[in-house]
């Protein structure tokens, strides 16, 4: 082996072993990054702990109640009075944006569940009867099962307006004579106009054509 082949070997040996001693500062930047995974030690604080306890007052995100006619999804309050205006609001805002699942009715029966999508409950059941306003407050604020949150299309007010008109439906559906105002059960015991019967020997259908 000549002298020069010796100096190569030697300088090839030289350079593989600065560039092995050097691999771990070439790959920090990719490889080997600077940061800790969950609940791993970590030298930087005095605890040795890098998952850090909660800020003081800190409020997670999404649970923040930003409007004043919030309340909790088991809570049976309503924050506004329910008068004929909230109510004919209510209507026009359910026909907008939850007639095509819910229906007209609120029986699950709109163009969307029609076509083959999933049919949503009927809010005349037992268990949507008996659910508290905040647990609709919720769903339309936040979505539930398939149905997105409407948060950003309806506002707070509106919100309540839906509520106060799916609880009339329900009490359409399941209304007392004995509970109505005295006016009412009058108006409802009086009735319509009575149905004419036919002359006696009448040979005239209902639709006005002769046997």
């Amino acid at each position: 082996m000549t002298d020069t082949s010796r100096c190569l070997i030697a300088a090839f040996a030289a350079a593989c072993f600065f560039l092995a001693g050097g691999c771990d500062y070439l790959r920090q930047d990719m490889a080997n990054q600077p940061k800790n995974k969950a609940l791993s030690p970590s030298p930087f604080f005095e605890d040795g702990r890098s998952e850090r306890p909660l800020v003081e007052n800190t409020v997670a995100r999404g649970s923040l109640a930003n409007d004043e006619l919030f309340v909790p999804k088991d809570s049976n309050a309503f924050p506004l009075p329910v008068n004929s205006a909230l109510l004919e609001r209510g209507e026009e805002r359910y026909k907008i944006f939850c007639t095509p699942c819910h229906g007209l009715q609120g029986d699950g029966n709109g163009m969307v569940a029609m076509r083959g999508m999933k049919r949503p409950p009927s809010y005349h059941q037992d268990r949507l009867r008996q659910a508290p306003n905040g647990y609709f407050y919720d769903n339309i604020t936040n979505g539930f099962g398939q149905m997105l949150g409407y948060s950003a299309q309806i506002p707070p007010r509106d919100r309540w307006a839906i509520i106060a008109y799916i609880r009339a439906l329900q009490l359409s559906r399941n209304a007392k004579a004995a509970d109505l105002p005295a006016e009412l059960r009058e108006k409802l015991n009086q009735g319509g106009s009575p149905v004419t019967k036919p002359e006696a020997g009448s040979t005239k259908d209902s639709t006005g054509g002769g046997e």
